[in-house]
């Protein structure tokens, strides 16, 4: 979208990242390491490109491309989202947006194809019939260069639409109205280059969190907005934890035993739904029964016979989950089926007796940073393990 370098710093050392990076480079993209953490990204000369369609499959929003192809060159087309497997990913309201924006939209055999009349854009009112972080997110994207206003109703208010937001105003866009319910955006002709520095992420901070709750001991959490975790900590809290703000940290400790709750999922200001796995992984082991409501994805509860295979008492009817603690957790051998399904599985193997083996951790490692490394600096006895056979190393690289 920006005809200039983009300065980025705080990227994570992800799969998902190194995947984006390098479709974005088959696609024209100049992109620059400039230390571990920060990337240059120059698409000054760049022209309309398909990017690889296994790599786009790999990439969990591929939608994004979409929005910001069309914004740029009026046209674009793009596979179908990858990534974790817990529903159907909607694409209607992003469809809805687009189309009142000009585009006209059709999938066909697994690719989202868009093009507009006239090579651009316009401005439009759009009511989201449902919060969606994806469609705010993808609209956001074609309207900071479409031509005149878009007002987008209903829009997710999660910190990192926010975040969008400030990096394309310091790109040069006009959008206001960001963290609230209803953004507007005056198109501009061009976005120019800059510097920007990510937000942390706080579902990263929430699992770590979350691994202290059910494991015990006090842990401080550096580099977080405390603000944007106050649904995870108020429910942790319940759950027999204790939480300090700290500024740019948050400590977090337990050493009671853990009781139970009730955790409905929403948007944000509301429990996460990325953090609904997580959660259930503490209350494997709390007292009493608690319910977890998944009011988000469909079928994001997969995960629970991996549980089940530790000893949890876990009884799944619709959107609902009943957890009966137990006394403990056995170790055991356990599949992650998607992102915050491993992490569940890694926090449920830390509170366990015995050892317990999580494979298929590409899932995990497509959105944590060194999780293994971070565990093992607090305590945690966990290690990469692979079978001797070089030919089935992906598919049997787990987690010990």
């Amino acid at each position: 979208m920006v005809d200039g370098v983009c300065r980025i710093e705080n990227i994570p050392q992800i799969s998902d990242v190194s995947t984006l990076l390098t479709n974005m480079t088959h696609m024209g993209a100049q992109v620059r390491s400039v230390n571990r953490t920060t990337m240059e990204i120059s698409c000054e000369n760049l022209s309309y490109g398909e990017g690889d369609s296994e790599l786009m499959r790999r990439i969990r929003a591929s939608y994004y491309f979409v929005g910001a192809m069309l914004g740029r060159f009026g046209r674009a087309k793009v596979a179908m989202p990858g990534g974790c497997d817990f529903g159907v990913r909607p694409i209607d309201q992003h469809i809805k947006g687009l189309s009142a924006m000009g585009a006209e939209i059709e999938v066909d055999g697994g690719y989202i194809c868009a093009e507009t009349k006239n090579g651009r854009l316009h401005g439009a009112n759009i009511y989201l019939d449902v919060v969606s972080v994806g469609a705010t997110i993808n609209i956001m994207l074609a309207a900071a260069r479409a031509e005149g206003k878009t007002v987008i109703e209903n829009a997710a208010r999660e910190p990192h639409i926010v975040d969008l937001a400030n990096f394309l105003n310091a790109m040069g866009a006009d959008i206001r109205g960001a963290g609230t319910s209803v953004i507007r955006i005056m198109g501009v002709d061009r976005l120019a280059g800059g510097s920007y520095s990510i937000i942390p992420d706080q579902i990263e901070a929430g699992t770590y969190l979350a691994a202290v709750t059910a494991a015990g001991g006090e842990v401080l959490i550096k580099n977080v907005i405390p603000k944007h975790l106050l649904s995870i900590t108020a429910k942790l809290e319940e759950m027999g934890a204790e939480t300090e703000d700290r500024g740019d940290a948050v400590l977090i400790r337990r050493n009671r035993p853990l009781r139970h709750v009730n955790i409905k999922t929403m948007p944000y200001p509301g429990f996460p739904t990325d953090m609904q796995p997580q959660a259930v992984a503490c209350l494997c082991c709390a007292e009493g029964t608690s319910i977890v409501t998944e009011d988000v994805w469909d079928n994001r509860f997969k995960y629970v016979g991996e549980l089940s295979r530790m000893g949890a008492k876990i009884t799944v009817d619709g959107k609902n989950a009943v957890i009966e603690g137990v006394p403990a957790l056995s170790g055991a051998t356990v599949k992650a089926c998607d992102l915050r399904a491993g992490a569940a599985l890694v926090i449920a193997g830390l509170c366990t007796e015995g050892v317990t083996r999580v494979e298929d951790i590409h899932h995990i490692e497509r959105g944590y940073e060194d999780m293994i490394g971070k565990l093992r600096g607090v305590g945690a006895d966990i290690a990469v393990v692979e079978d001797s056979e070089p030919e089935s190393r992906k598919k049997s690289r787990a987690l010990a």
